[in-house]
Parts: structure tokens; sequence; C-alpha cells
């Protein structure tokens, strides 16, 4: 009989027998332009400029609308009305803010908006803070049922609420009381916010049980862990809450027209388009610019919290 040959044994390259076996496996990344690529001198060059390009248009298309609503005020009214446009004033004014200051009553609608804001701002930061970490940690009877129908209120229309919440305030349950031109009128639907409760309670699910048992150990209640161990960790997700909630009250329109009938109680927004049938075109622009001021500085204050909110589910340990 012949006998065959035992087949060869194929051993593996050098560089797998010297790696250990739970040593991590290196993949190639696939890319549009190889590394090898950018690394010479032409790559580097070609893409810093196609970065550049990029930049300056994404730039370009978000500041010319600014630049061109803050230069309209400062021209006279025959000229921004002109074809073709200009893009520099030919006689810079500033008379498009100081009567827009004066003639529209800015200051007052202004202060009504802030007032307005302030007041449903703090009350969804208490009220849904609270909801969340008691539907996030201790654990209410039912508590997936309630709040699977705070979630059910976002597939309703906001249109078509109007009416039964301006019923609601014009006749308060229980108590009878009219909350029409009352800030009032603003800050108690505003706390009802379910998007917000549900922001607040997916990030308080995501800290770890340990750091409140150990908070228990040491003899903090309910309250002192709210307090002292959950907020403190939650100052990115509130920064995002808080925009949401400032922003949606500052450019409101709808609800302040109907429940503010009062012209002296209205907020910038719903006074901006009633005095604007008797001003000037750049008085327009003008008080346009001065409204949007805040929320601007508003962003330059909570940007950082912005940026954190992406790693809001990290803890640090």
């Amino acid at each position: 009989m012949t006998q065959t040959a035992p087949p060869p044994v194929q051993r593996p390259p050098a560089a797998l027998a010297q790696r250990p076996a739970d040593a991590p496996v290196e993949r190639s990344v696939r890319t549009l332009v190889s590394p090898l690529a950018l690394a010479r001198r032409r790559g580097k060059a070609t893409y810093w400029a196609v970065f550049t390009l990029v930049t300056v248009l994404f730039a370009f298309a978000f500041l010319f609308p600014v630049y061109w609503m803050v230069t309209g005020a400062m021209k006279p009214p025959e000229e921004v009305v002109r074809t073709p446009p200009t893009l520099v004033p030919e006689q810079w004014r500033v008379t498009g803010y100081t009567d827009a200051w004066d003639l529209m009553r800015l200051p007052t609608h202004l202060w009504n908006t802030v007032v307005q804001a302030t007041g449903a701002w703090v009350l969804q930061i208490v009220f849904c803070t609270a909801a969340a970490y008691a539907l996030s940690k201790l654990k209410p009877a039912f508590g997936t049922v309630i709040l699977g129908g705070i979630l059910a209120t976002l597939m309703v229309p906001v249109q078509a609420l109007v009416v039964p919440k301006y019923l609601t305030i014009a006749d308060l349950p229980l108590i009878h009381v009219n909350l029409l031109n009352d800030p009032l009128a603003i800050w108690l639907p505003a706390v009802a916010n379910a998007f917000n409760l549900y922001l607040l309670k997916r990030f308080f699910d995501q800290i770890p049980r340990d750091v409140l048992e150990a908070a228990e150990i040491d003899g903090a209640g309910r309250l002192r862990t709210l307090w002292s161990i959950v907020l403190p960790l939650s100052r990115p997700v509130l920064g995002v809450v808080s925009i949401f909630a400032l922003v949606a009250v500052w450019q409101d329109f709808l609800w302040p027209l109907m429940v503010f009938s009062d012209t002296d109680k209205q907020p910038i927004s719903v006074a901006l388009v009633q005095l604007s049938q008797n001003v000037p075109l750049t008085v327009l622009i003008g008080a346009m610019v001065i409204a949007s001021i805040p929320m601007v500085l508003m962003f330059l204050v909570f940007q950082r919290h912005i940026i954190a909110g992406i790693s809001a589910g990290s803890t640090k340990g």
C-alpha cells in the first residue's frame, strides 16, 4: 500500500505568532481620500483649501442674513427698497434703532417678554425636574403608564390644544379664575412640557444607581439626593432644557396673541406685528434686531452647556 504524505502544517506569520491572544485586531478604515495622499504636501494643501472654502461658505450663509438685517436698519427708508439693493449703506444712521426703541415702546414689551419667559423657565425647571426624578429614580406605582400618557401628548398637534387651553385659562377649573392678560396664562401651560420631561428622565436614567445608594448610606434623603447629587450631575441637560424653555416662550406668537388683549402686556413677538403697520420699514427692522439680541446673548451664555449636552450620558468617576 502506498502511504500518502501528511499535508504540510501551515504556520502563522511571525507577526501573528508573536501577538497575544487577547490583542485587538487592527482593521483598516476606508476613506474617500487615503491617509497616504493626505500626508503629502499637495494633499494637505488641497485638504485645507477645501476645508477653508466650506467653512467660509457656511459662515456666509448663516451670517449674511444677520449682517443684512443689522445694516438694513441703518439705511434711509428709500435705500432699503431700492433695486438693486446696496450691500453697504450709503449713509450710516442709527435713527432706525432709536425710533424703534421709542415709537414701538420696546422697553415695555421686552420686559413683558422677560417676565413671561423667566416665569415659564423657572416653573418648568422645578416641576419637570421633580417629575422626571420621581419617574426615573423613585419608581412610583403605574409609573410606566403615567410616562406613556405623558408621551402620548406629543402625538397631539399643538393647534388642536389651543382651544382647550384657552377655555381652561379663561375659566380655571375648580377655582373659576380668569387668567387672561396675566403672566400665569403663559407660565402654567409651559409647565406641562412632555418633551423636556422625557429628556430629563432619560438623563436621570443614566446616572449610576451606586451614586445614589452611596448618598443614602451617608444619610441623605430623597430631596437632598436630588439637590446635592442629581442636579450637579445634570447641568448639561438642564442647560439644554433651559434653552428650549426660553426660546419656546420668546418666539411664541399665537398663544400670547390670544391671551393678551391688553396692548401694554403683550410680549415682543406680538407687539412687532401689531405695531408694524404704522412705522417705516427701517424702524421695524431695527426693532427686530433689538428683539433678537437677548436670544443671541442667551446662546453665548449657554453654548458651553449645549456642547456638554452632546456627551450628557457620561458620568465622571
